[in-house]
């Protein structure tokens, strides 16, 4: 029986001239990004005026406490809405990068923090059956969730448009996924630098990264839902490697359809 290699096999020569070409397009996209991180750091700030209070492990706290004496916050709008018995697979995913990346953005002057708007309790239970020892704060009560587009009324989401990732559009669930970005200054202050939402969140997938560079890939169908793959990191079954099903496949209920654009 012969086996068929399902890709192209070539000499070293013609591997490594191509190799070359690419090497000259992904300088191209390295050079880009970094043009593209300049203007991003070079927009407009704008000043947060609402006093958002958290509930956090230490007792309630305001968006400047939040800080916690950094200059730059970073936070993660992690999908767990109030009577969710769990949060997010994919936003999960994003979350189990941040414990080894925590150590070094605290030394660039970076505080992350996790912000949901399920109560207090639910979210230490989750957190603690999933392991992580990044700080996580309820939103509960307050308007910081809707006003930073990552949560939706009801009323919102019966007339068939919310207002996310800076338009308007369909969105199936009463929580989104995002990252927003805070500066506070000396007086304490505090602004709003920047926000990013559906594929932007690919930024805390570093395992996405390394994904695109072997042969496979992610290997995701091209529907509204590509992380249909992602299982809690506990949830995984041994020994099982995942296979794009050609079958529709039901988005979960707390699932992050992880935007096309």
């Amino acid at each position: 029986m012969t086996t068929q290699t399902p890709h192209r096999i070539a000499s070293d020569s013609l591997w490594t001239e191509e190799r070359r070409k690419l090497l000259a397009r992904e300088k191209e996209l390295t050079r880009l990004r970094d043009q593209v991180a300049s203007e991003r750091r070079a927009l407009p700030w704008r000043r947060v005026e609402k006093d958002y209070v958290f509930a956090t492990q230490a007792g309630p706290r305001t968006l400047a406490e939040v800080f916690e004496g950094k200059r730059q916050l970073l936070v993660q709008h992690f999908m767990f809405g109030p009577g969710w018995e769990q949060g997010c697979p994919s936003c999960s995913y994003m979350a189990d990068h941040m414990d080894g990346m925590n150590v070094h953005l605290a030394h660039r002057d970076i505080r992350f923090v996790a912000v949901s708007r399920a109560p207090l309790a639910d979210i230490q239970r989750f957190r603690e059956r999933m392991g992580w020892q990044f700080d996580w704060v309820s939103s509960n009560g307050s308007d910081f969730n809707f006003d930073f587009r990552v949560s939706f009324t009801p009323e919102e989401l019966a007339g068939g448009e919310v207002d996310y990732n800076y338009r308007k559009g369909y969105f199936p669930a009463e929580e989104a996924p995002g990252i927003s970005v805070f500066a506070r200054d000396d007086a304490g202050a505090v602004f709003h630098t920047y926000s990013t939402f559906g594929r932007g969140v690919e930024a805390m997938m570093g395992a996405y990264t390394l994904m695109d560079l072997t042969p496979q890939g992610r290997n995701e169908r091209d529907t509204f839902y590509k992380m249909e793959w992602v299982r809690h990191h506990d949830r995984y079954e041994a020994g099982q490697t995942y296979q794009p099903a050609p079958e529709k496949v039901a988005v979960p209920a707390a699932a992050c359809p992880h935007c096309a654009d």
